[in-house]
């Protein structure tokens, strides 16, 4: 395979995009505003007015139908809305560029159904919840929120946005599957690497192997004492004075994504929540009010409203236990120590990660940080998060930084130092170097043929109809099955 040079920068610029096919439902969970069709039956049953970008009413038609899904004309208009209002550039962005998306969308969607692919509805509804709860928090109410996307009612838009996110979710399960097929040998990467043209080799900027030590303040018993008998007082007002939980979450809760919506959530035993919540929730019957209970971010009281076969509908109440001025002094001093002790030789800063760090993923590792977009080692200094480059950018090798102020997922303050065990100045790419780097393009490389494989062969043997205007569109894909 001969790769020209535009092919690799867009296999460069896939590590991104694949990423997001990989999570794409995590993200596009959160893309609520664009609103794509739900699947059908007739396409007659859905012709209504809407207003068009320049103002005036048009009558909304079906611009394509895939398999067993619609996408409407309004879907391509409220989709262009999106994209304006998220800032991305619209310049060069065409209806057809839009329709071929949102096709592609349903052919995988279709197929997910065709193949089995399972969806939790739990899972969605948790989605949903999450959704809702930051909409309501962003304008101020639910009313508010249904006003301004035109709902009459909570249930309306919740089952709008139940089928958006299924077909999203399904979209993005069948596209993991293509791609998690895909594997490839060391004689493929080496092969990828050598049909790349000398002048055309990809050029990596600096980069860095970076290890820190973290010490955290201890929460002292006292607060820890004082959270709990807080949650038995307010479980012994919900049991024995019929006090509502919904309103003491509203009221208490320090969980901001299920606070606003009186701390409920919906979940199954596959959901990815700590093991301490997921015990709790599946221990208790309908209107049972479980005792506190710790996970690392705090301790809770837990109540369930209805059990749903594999899924379960729970409120919980989470209070986060503070440190202290003087815990936090105590763990700054000691941190200040251990890098007094790393300057004068005293211990290397592997060893004193071992003895000292709080950060159990990194304290066995002498604290050496792994890169969670690539799976290594090293930091591209031009893609790290900004507040990790500032940290490192000014260090020399083997140089530790002062002891650095940051903060847990709970909010509570910890300290750390860090030190750049190795950097790597800017180069063309180098096979024994990089491997690992061009091992991932030669996967990207390969996973995107596989999906463009795919489409091809699924548009031949699915039922597609363009309809209208968007039959002069030239897509990348066949949709109009010219032969």
């Amino acid at each position: 395979m001969q790769l020209k040079m535009t092919n690799l920068k867009f296999i460069i610029k896939s590590l991104g995009l694949l990423l997001f096919v990989l999570g794409g439902s995590n993200l596009q969970a959160q893309e609520v505003i664009i609103t794509d069709s739900t699947s059908i039956g007739i396409e007659s049953d859905i012709q209504e007015k809407i207003q068009d970008r320049s103002g005036r009413f048009k009558v909304d038609g079906v611009a394509a139908v895939i398999g067993d899904f619609v996408v409407l004309e309004s879907d391509i208009d409220k989709m262009y809305l999106e994209l304006q209002s998220q800032g991305v550039s619209t310049a060069d962005v065409t209806n057809c560029n839009l329709a071929g998306r949102l096709m592609e969308n349903k052919l995988y969607a279709h197929h997910a159904i065709q193949d089995s692919i399972m969806v939790s509805d739990a899972e969605i509804n948790a989605n949903i919840d999450q959704q809702m709860a930051y909409m309501t928090q962003q304008v101020g109410s639910m009313e508010k929120v249904l006003e301004f996307y035109k709902k009459d009612s909570e249930a309306e838009f919740r089952a709008e946005l139940f089928e958006i996110n299924k077909q999203n979710r399904l979209a993005s399960e069948m596209q993991r599957k293509i791609v998690n097929a895909v594997e490839i040998t060391p004689e493929e990467v080496r092969a990828f690497f050598t049909d790349i043209p000398e002048e055309e080799r990809p050029v990596f900027g600096d980069e860095v192997e970076i290890a820190q030590i973290v010490v955290e303040p201890e929460i002292p018993q006292e607060q820890k004492t004082e959270i709990i008998n807080r949650l038995n007082e307010m479980r012994a007002d919900v049991l024995e004075n019929g006090a509502s939980f919904a309103t003491k979450a509203v009221l208490y809760s320090q969980d901001p994504g299920s606070r606003s919506s009186g701390g409920k959530i919906s979940l199954t035993r596959k959901d990815p929540f700590v093991k301490e919540f997921k015990d709790a929730a599946f221990s208790l019957q309908e209107g049972e009010v479980s005792k506190p209970f710790q996970t690392e971010f705090g301790y809770h009281i837990l109540t369930v409203d209805k059990i749903r076969g594999q899924q379960v509908d729970v409120r919980h109440i989470l209070l986060i236990p503070d440190v202290t001025e003087e815990t936090k002094q105590k763990a700054f001093d000691e941190i200040e120590n251990v890098r007094e002790r790393i300057n004068s030789k005293e211990i290397s800063f592997a060893d004193a990660a071992k003895e000292v760090s709080d950060e159990e993923e990194t304290r066995e590792s002498g604290g050496k940080l792994v890169n969670p977009t690539t799976g290594d080692t090293r930091f591209e200094l031009t893609k790290v998060d900004p507040l990790l480059y500032e940290q490192v950018v000014n260090l020399e090798e083997g140089e530790v930084s002062r002891v650095l102020t940051d903060q847990d997922n709970t909010g509570r303050p910890f300290y750390k130092i860090i030190t750049v065990t190795n950097r790597f100045p800017e180069h063309k790419a180098n096979y024994a170097q990089d491997y690992n780097k061009i091992k991932e393009l030669a996967l990207r490389d390969k996973q995107l043929e596989a999906i463009e494989k795919w489409q091809k062969e699924k548009i031949n043997e699915t039922y597609v109809k363009v309809n209208g205007e968007y039959r002069n569109c030239e897509y990348s894909s066949n949709w109009l099955k010219n032969l």
